[in-house]
């Protein structure tokens, strides 16, 4: 629905000069199934800026199309949860806020990651990662095993059992 396909002209024989100059005033390319662009309809693609491709494979032709057409789509993103991790504890630090003393249940934090702080069940808050540490240092990523403080931007209210899921938003294809 977002993406449409116009065929400005379908004929028979080699891809022409008139071929060539439709195509440039419509900001279309040309496309040929078991044919070839003669040299003045070349030279007029080159000054024109206009795409000549031919096939000699019919499905060749419909997955070039398709994938033009794809590229056209809007991106969409969806979020892949990359860990889990278990708040054991709650550190008040006046100048931060509070950070949660977690162990790293299943697969990664990352600093660049959102996180979502679970209760219950419940979605409580979904954020972004202000600050990730282990044993008091920066660090990039927390793996598996592990305990970390974590900072979350825009939430202070951790409590001991939270559940803290960590994702980011990964590219979907289309179609």
């Amino acid at each position: 629905d977002e993406v449409s396909l116009d065929i400005l002209r379908s004929s028979t024989g080699n891809i022409t000069e008139s071929d060539v100059m439709l195509a440039s005033a419509s900001k279309a390319a040309i496309l040929g199934f078991n044919v070839d662009a003669d040299p003045v309809a070349r030279t007029a693609a080159s000054s024109e800026g206009v795409e000549i491709k031919t096939y000699d494979i019919i499905y060749q032709l419909i997955e070039d199309v398709d994938k033009a057409m794809r590229g056209m789509l809007a991106p969409v993103y969806e979020p892949a949860v990359i860990g889990r991790a278990e708040v054991r504890e709650v550190f008040r630090i006046r100048s931060v806020g509070n950070i949660a003393g977690s162990y790293m249940r299943t697969g990664v934090a990352r600093r660049n990651a959102k996180v979502r702080v679970i209760r219950s069940n419940k979605l409580l808050f979904d954020g972004a990662v202000g600050s990730l540490k282990h044993l008091q240092e920066n660090v990039r990523e927390v793996r598996q095993g592990f305990e970390f403080g974590v900072g979350v931007d825009g939430w202070n209210d951790f409590r001991p059992g939270d559940v803290l899921e960590f994702y980011v938003m990964q590219r979907v294809e289309q179609g």
